[in-house]
């Protein structure tokens, strides 16, 4: 079972996992960021990095994150353990999936409580994603999880016209409570990202063995 993220011991091992070539490709998004002094998490270096599939887009790092910070389904948040759970559900293999955000910096002031992110920062952040998408070859499908990464879907299939684009709900638990229809329409697109991998898979073999 992996470990989560509250553990320092496992922050300071994903550290030292960064370095992967496919993790260390996607540097790029978040050096200028971080040189603006911009807070912004690490890519999971257990996901496939710029290897990955399918691009999960959430909103933005919440306010609490534990430096060094990880966008990572190990958070021991409600939406981390809710991703993993929709995730497994749906059998898409991890090393398939690259978990981001809309606006990929934190924007609550330290301490402070979660709050939306407004027009002009997400604006900014979506600009950014055809940087990310433009480092991702493999990439097959994009889901974009709530309001605030439903906004990026033009962006996303202005950057990338051979990738389809998925909708969901946000995975928060304060999202998920709001009816059963949510974690049903959650599980659904994600059960067709995983068809759409999976077609694509087929279709590799195909052409492999042809």
């Amino acid at each position: 079972m992996t470990a989560l993220l509250d553990d320092p011991a496992e922050r300071a091992r994903r550290l030292t996992l960064l370095t992967r070539a496919r993790l260390a490709a996607l540097e790029p998004v978040r050096a200028p960021l971080i040189e603006a002094g911009r807070r912004v998490p690490h890519f999971d270096p257990l996901d496939g990095g710029a290897d990955a599939r399918l691009l999960l887009l959430l909103e933005t790092p919440g306010p609490r994150a534990t430096e060094p910070a990880f966008v990572s389904r190990d958070n021991r948040t409600g939406t981390g353990a809710n991703l993993r759970r929709f995730l497994d559900g749906a059998e898409i293999a991890r090393v398939d999936t690259l978990i981001w955000n809309a606006v990929p910096w934190i924007v609550h002031a330290t301490g402070a409580r979660n709050r939306a992110v407004t027009r002009a920062e997400l604006r900014e952040g979506v600009a950014l994603l055809p940087a990310l998408l433009a480092l991702l070859p493999r990439l097959q499908v994009v889901v974009l999880a709530g309001a605030p990464a439903r906004a990026a879907a033009e962006t996303v299939r202005a950057a990338r016209r051979d990738v389809p684009v998925l909708t969901m709900p946000h995975p928060s638990p304060t999202i998920v409570c709001t009816s059963p229809a949510i974690p049903a329409r959650i599980a659904d697109t994600l059960a067709a990202a995983s068809r759409i991998l999976a077609s694509a898979t087929d279709l590799d073999n195909s052409n492999q063995v042809g």
